[in-house]
């Protein structure tokens, strides 16, 4: 990650959920302080946290909710790296029509330690990235399931 605090073009191990096992184990997102900044962002909305789902093999990321008199906002938190998405809906997996820009109170993730992905690079296209961005076998998942973002490499459900 550069010091402009996104992604660029090379991804760390384990960034679509997969590792090798002579690796060891991939790094985890702290639950507890996307819980935190997720109660903080409701006071900043105005609203209220809906259901949080803990991210569960094969899926890559935590889902939880935000409700505000606009309407709920799905909000994605990567289960190995700080990166927290917004989505239009609840989902298994994405792609880039399912993405939606952060919302004004987004800053409060960052504020917490998170990065905040803008819709615009989640949907930039997987042919962006460097060839050593991904593995042979990350390669391979990308091609079988179709995957055209960097929005869908990250959060994902492959198996």
């Amino acid at each position: 990650m550069g010091d402009d605090e996104t992604l660029d073009s090379t991804l760390p191990r384990g960034a679509t959920g997969f590792c090798r096992p002579n690796d060891g184990p991939l790094p985890e997102t702290d639950l507890r302080a996307f819980r935190t900044a997720l109660f903080a962002a409701a006071r900043a909305a105005g609203g209220e946290v809906g259901e949080l789902e803990e991210q569960e093999y094969p899926r890559t990321f935590h889902t939880a909710a935000i409700t505000d008199d606009t309407g709920e906002r799905v909000i994605l938190c990567h289960g190995h790296y700080p990166w927290i998405a917004f989505a239009a809906e609840r989902r298994e997996w994405y792609t880039e029509e399912f993405f939606a820009s952060p919302p004004p109170w987004a800053d409060v993730f960052t504020q917490s330690g998170f990065v905040v992905l803008p819709d615009a690079q989640l949907t930039m296209p997987v042919s962006d990235l460097h060839a050593s961005a991904l593995t042979k076998t990350e390669w391979r998942q990308v091609r079988y399931y179709g995957i055209t973002t960097l929005g869908g490499v990250l959060f994902n459900a492959w198996d």
